[in-house]
């Protein structure tokens, strides 16, 4: 079953959600407005029709946001999302279901039907992950710290602290100091496997691949990101099923880090991204630059480590 979605975003960067009515599958939880294509349709087409028939408006400006497949019970379906930014007409129900606008990042992804779970990630996440070098010795604390508040300051919203040479107590010192600046700049700190630290600051956590295997269920509540390390289908799947948030795969291209691994290239990546029930960046000789090349080829963006530090040659 092809279905369309839409994430309509008004001037206030509000997002629009509506709760499914009493008598139907997952009644009470709230989802994208959409609905199913007809024969023939393309999912734009289908798009501007469902919402007319749904809320009364018409679309005037909508770009893909992501391609999420998922399976309820036996029912398998592609949920087709699309980012709505302009539209003419006042949202109305129109088949009786409630309506409400929220911030994105106010959002309760609990309180969504799980397919739509991916897409307000998809919406919350940036184009960029940064991930601090593993070989940083601790003697370049200060500098880290400098390093990582300026990266907020200037933009990233999402950044992952991988310090496997710092004592944990040093990394979660690290984030706790952190904290109030990325909150005040609406950045998300990534620890790096320490879910306890992350659950005793607040914060999200990077998984490793061996911690997809180990775990039984996602090891901490909605508000808190969850990233996962992942190189191939099966772990991909492991990350959806545990309710990551998003993961990494990689390498895409040859890297330093990755020293004898295949990189996967661009037309594996795609494969494996569009198959892929979450977002997922594109990493392993990745640069920022290459944000738009890795979202054509089905990424939420790209992530790396060397590249996106300018200045880290200087420390």
């Amino acid at each position: 079953m092809h279905v369309v979605a839409a994430a309509l975003i008004d001037a206030d960067g509000r997002l629009l959600l509506a709760q499914r009515p009493p008598g139907k599958h997952l009644a009470g939880a709230w989802e994208f407005p959409g609905g199913k294509l007809e024969a023939g349709e393309t999912p734009l087409a289908a798009l501007a029709r469902e919402l007319d028939e749904e809320l009364g408006v018409v679309v005037e400006q909508a770009t893909p946001l992501i391609r999420i497949p998922w399976r309820y019970n036996h029912h398998e379906l592609l949920l087709d999302a699309w980012h709505v930014t302009r539209w003419c007409g006042e949202p109305q129900s129109l088949e009786g279901q409630a309506l409400r606008w929220q911030l994105p990042a106010d959002v309760d992804p609990a309180q969504l039907a799980p397919a739509d779970r991916p897409l307000l990630q998809a919406l919350r996440l940036p184009a960029t992950y940064p991930i601090t070098p593993a070989d940083a010795p601790l003697a370049q604390r200060d500098q880290w710290r400098g390093q990582l508040a300026t990266a907020i300051v200037r933009g990233e919203r999402l950044l992952q602290l991988r310090l496997p040479l710092w004592p944990r107590a040093a990394v979660r010192e690290l984030a706790a100091d952190l904290l109030p600046l990325a909150e005040r700049h609406g950045a998300q700190l990534l620890l790096n496997e320490d879910v306890d630290g992350a659950r005793a600051l607040g914060i999200g956590v990077h998984l490793k691949a061996v911690q997809l295997a180990a775990l039984s269920e996602r090891p901490l509540p909605w508000h808190q990101v969850i990233g996962a390390s992942c190189h191939d289908v099966s772990q991909l799947a492991r990350a959806v099923a545990l309710g990551a948030d998003f993961a990494t795969l990689s390498p895409v291209a040859a890297t330093a880090s990755h020293q004898g691994a295949a990189p996967l290239g661009w037309p594996a990546f795609h494969a494996l991204a569009e198959a892929a029930a979450l977002p997922v960046y594109a990493l392993g000789g990745m640069d920022s630059s290459m944000a738009d090349e890795a979202r054509a080829a089905g990424a939420q963006g790209v992530a790396g480590i060397g590249r996106f530090w300018p200045a880290a040659a200087n420390l």
